[in-house]
């Protein structure tokens, strides 16, 4: 089953975990959920097979979520509406293989995924 990997390319360890799937051969499609933002239905799919709650995929040390003067903690609801009108704030790389996925950082652990 094909990877898929939720990209930002203007960020750097997103870049790197495309690489490292290129260099190891293995097939994979890029999603770049930048420019093709998620509906609410995928993030919610995605968070399901992610196993955690929206509040942990944002990215509270990006500028924008300072700017935005968010009130935490974040409910689960305030969190998917967040994700969605600023995908920019989502944690990446993702990187998803049928009913699995998960963020992968270090690179590392997108090498234990890999090789299940």
């Amino acid at each position: 089953m094909m990877i898929k990997v939720l990209h930002n390319n203007s960020c750097s360890k997103s870049r790197v975990i495309l690489e490292y799937l290129d260099e190891n051969g293995v097939a994979f499609e890029v999603i770049d959920f930048i420019s093709n933002p998620l509906t609410e239905e995928e993030l919610r799919a995605l968070l399901k097979k992610l196993n955690m709650p929206a509040a942990d995929l944002i990215r509270r040390s990006d500028a924008l979520f300072k700017e935005l003067n968010l009130t935490e903690p974040l409910d689960e609801a305030k969190s998917i509406e967040i994700l969605l009108a600023h995908p920019s704030l989502l944690h990446r790389p993702i990187i998803v293989q049928g009913q699995i996925a998960m963020v992968a950082r270090p690179v590392e652990v997108a090498q234990l995924f890999i090789e299940k």
